[in-house]
């Protein structure tokens, strides 16, 4: 199987850098192929042009070869993995654009003859999302943790109720060792080689 693991972090040596790592690595032992989507790297542009906006309804929407090649990647992979910290009890404003602007009809939804709404990533058979947090979980459980719900609810109905979510959360990472954190990148790799 194909697995598509993006980045979103701007600091090449960050956590969110070692932790998509160690899932690239659980997942080359587990036996899949696997591509990484850097966004910060390739410079990804998270904000939809408004010649983008006009094309949305068009059902033509993919006019940049960036999200074309983003597209082309999401449609490869059996397995999405998101790696990102959360900034203000959510994804980082890159990631938040590659979703709109990647995320579209013929990618992530169609429609039927009546216009409903139908999934599109029906051959994603697992959605995994792995984040650090500055706060305890306690906190973050209180005001919601939207990138969560983003990619294990709202992203999952486009998948189908068929498709796994993993979750892998680091809480409290500005007060943890260095213990706590090759610990859970073990974790991380451990997990991804059973997916």
């Amino acid at each position: 199987m194909r697995a598509l693991v993006l980045v979103a972090h701007p600091d090449p040596h960050s956590f969110s850098h070692a932790a998509a790592q160690a899932a690239v690595d659980g997942l080359q032992a587990g036996g899949h192929e696997v591509t990484v989507l850097d966004l910060y790297a390739n410079g990804f542009d998270a904000a939809m042009s408004p010649a983008e906006r006009r094309a949305y309804p068009s059902g033509r929407p993919l006019i940049d070869p960036q999200t074309q090649a983003s597209a082309d990647l999401v449609r490869a992979a059996h397995i999405l993995v998101f790696c990102y910290p959360t900034w203000w009890s959510s994804m980082p404003a890159v990631l938040k654009g590659w979703l709109d602007r990647t995320m579209v009809e013929g990618v992530a939804f169609r429609f039927n003859e009546r216009r409903k709404i139908r999934p599109g990533l029906g051959h994603v058979r697992r959605i995994v999302g792995i984040s650090t947090y500055g706060s305890p979980k306690s906190y973050v459980k209180a005001i919601n943790d939207n990138g969560r719900r983003t990619l294990m609810r709202t992203l999952r109905m486009n998948a189908g109720w068929r498709t796994r979510r993993t979750w892998l959360a680091l809480y409290a990472m500005d007060r943890i060792g260095p213990v706590e954190r090759s610990a859970f990148l073990a974790r991380v790799r451990d997990q991804a080689s059973t997916w």
